[in-house]
């Protein structure tokens, strides 16, 4: 978030409040607060942009945290002074490759970027939102083809680069005619040199206007049902995206967040990287995930900064399990395991996939903490969470967070056609359940501040995705029971119909899961002239084991509804997940069943 003009001078923020912002810098710290002084403040740091309404609280924020530690990675550590000055440097690089031309609407002014999981990524993004521009980040192991897609769609100016990866963004860049900049080791870790290496922190850009209406970024979506849209959201969308979770998840300076997931969905960017600078916190980035490399990270009583935050998607938790299963057989090493865990961890969180169950048994049987499960989507940030304090029931995603408004909608035919009853309204504080429906099904609708802006340059699916009072249908199917909202998936492609019953493939998994022999499943149905669908699962087996139809079957009736047993398994070694752990349901069917 961080937005346009990033960063003021120091001697303009008063103990850490930036008054022309809409709330102090304060406003974002909770638990244990942090009050910049003078010794801590970046005293060099000034931004060309001079307008205080382009400022938010969380800019106002990195300035005066000057000194405290931001990331550390594999390459060394970074304060958010050091980030600050390293944008300055590459806003203006941007600035110069771009011949000085600040453009007109800062919409059309994108920025694609290809970094690394590292502080060069952050003083990309930053040294954008310094220029007023887009941000749109690229990731590095998508192919040259989709590279191009995205940066092409948002019709970026620039194309931002690293130094291991100018080859490949250097050649986007050429493709469509734009400059190529790069973000040097030295802007971050050391050095700097030239005419870039003074004390400002410039770049052009962010004049006047309400910051948070200025679009902030695109992040583009998985492209499960065509190719990827982007998603276009503003920096207030991604104020209020931050704040909500700075609340419930009482995130301080205090805290340290272990990074492992790609930096270009919301998961990695928002709940991970922009949620700890807000608050002057700090973030260990790994390049990508590695189970022992975590294991190491969550155990070391010794390392400094001593994490004490972790978040992942449900893939990673099975693979951190297996690796403990294999490396840590010995009793004495297990109780330390979970020692350590529960005394210097104080958040797990599981996100963007389903959370199988026994996943989540097992997680907290080796750790002592139960997941805290969410649900969110690229378009909204998070939506629901479970509380970080109180019951936390497995395979449900809590009550909305703070700042939105959630409700369930049904279809009904009536006179007039087709027309939509909601029949759960919430918010954070209260819940309206319209009598007699608890507990049934409908598409889930969301509102508030932090839903995004627009697709970019889709105006119809932008128009589509909103209901005509203003809700954005998710096309998620989900029911409120025991006070609590429960996810039954895509409405699209988790949703089976069957002879009449309309089944959740989630729910499905969920059982076949508990099999001792299962390890990974997906549920989806397949087309069949009879019933409309047919539940048919995609099994993979833990090692040297054997499963027949017939068996699961015949397991499968002392504990789920007969209409939800599979029909038909296909074994596999292995199920293809992108990079957030997430099944392409669709794919699978066009290939077994074309």
């Amino acid at each position: 978030m961080l937005t346009l003009a990033l960063v003021r001078a120091s001697r303009a923020l008063p103990a850490g409040v930036n008054a022309a912002s809409p709330a102090g810098a304060g406003a974002f710290v909770h638990r244990r607060a942090f009050r910049p002084s003078a010794t801590t403040s970046s005293t060099s740091t000034t931004s060309s942009a001079s307008s205080a309404g382009c400022l938010s609280p969380v800019s106002s924020c990195a300035a005066a945290f000057g000194e405290r530690l931001a990331i550390s990675d594999r390459h060394g550590t970074a304060t958010y002074g050091v980030l600050l000055r390293a944008a300055g440097r590459v806003a203006r690089r941007i600035q110069r490759a771009l011949g000085g031309d600040d453009g007109g609407n800062p919409a059309s002014e994108a920025v694609a970027f290809l970094c690394p999981n590292d502080a060069r990524y952050v003083a990309a993004q930053w040294a954008t939102w310094l220029r007023g521009s887009v941000a749109v980040p690229l990731y590095h192991r998508h192919p040259r083809r989709e590279l191009h897609y995205v940066a092409g769609d948002c019709g970026a100016r620039v194309v931002l680069s690293t130094e291991e990866f100018a080859e490949t963004a250097a050649g986007v860049a050429r493709e469509m005619g734009v400059p190529h900049v790069t973000v040097m080791h030295s802007d971050v870790y050391g050095g700097g040199g030239g005419d870039d290496d003074d004390d400002g922190v410039g770049g052009g850009g962010a004049t006047g206007g309400d910051w948070r209406e200025r679009p902030a970024m695109i992040v583009y979506t998985s492209g499960t049902t065509g190719r990827p849209k982007g998603v276009l959201s503003t920096h207030g969308n991604l104020h209020a995206q931050v704040s909500c979770l700075l609340e419930a998840w009482e995130w301080s300076c205090d805290d340290v967040i272990l990074h492992t997931l790609p930096l270009h969905h919301t998961h990695g960017i928002v709940n991970k990287l922009l949620c700890p600078l807000a608050v002057g916190a700090s973030c260990v980035m790994l390049p990508e995930f590695d189970a022992r490399q975590v294991w190491e990270h969550l155990l070391s009583g010794e390392a400094s900064p001593r994490v004490n935050v972790f978040m992942a998607v449900p893939t990673v938790y099975a693979r951190l399990i297996d690796y403990y299963d294999e490396h840590y057989t010995r009793p004495r090493v297990r109780d330390f395991v979970r020692g350590m865990c529960k005394e210097h961890i104080r958040l797990m969180v599981s996100g963007s996939a389903a959370l199988p169950t026994p996943v989540l048994e097992r997680w907290e049987e080796i750790t002592g903490h139960r997941l805290l499960e969410r649900y969110g989507m690229t378009e909204l940030g998070m939506v629901l969470s479970n509380p970080l304090r109180g019951d936390r029931i497995p395979g449900t995603v809590g009550s909305p967070l703070p700042g939105v408004e959630v409700r369930i909608v049904m279809e009904a035919v009536s006179g007039g056609g087709e027309s939509c009853k909601a029949i759960v309204q919430a918010d954070s504080k209260s819940t309206r359940v319209t009598p007699g429906f608890e507990g049934k099904e409908g598409e889930l609708q969301v509102s508030g501040p932090s839903v995004f802006k627009e697709y970019w340059r889709r105006p119809l699916e932008t128009k589509e995705a909103f209901t005509s009072d203003g809700w954005f249908k998710t096309g998620d199917t989900a029911v409120y029971r025991d006070g609590t909202f429960r996810l039954l998936g895509r409405t699209s492609a988790d949703i089976i119909k069957s002879g009449g019953y309309k089944i959740s493939a989630l729910e499905v998994e969920w059982n076949l899961l508990s099999h001792p022999d299962v390890t990974d499943v997906a549920v989806i149905g397949a087309p069949d002239s009879l019933w409309g669908q047919r539940v048919t699962a995609l099994v993979v087996l833990r090692r040297g084991a054997t499963l027949t139809l017939k068996q699961i079957k015949e397991w499968a009736r002392e504990r789920m509804v007969a209409y939800t047993i599979p029909s038909e398994m296909i074994l596999m070694d292995e199920l293809p997940r992108n990079a957030m752990g997430k099944v392409n349901k669709k794919d699978l069917l066009k290939k077994f069943f074309p």
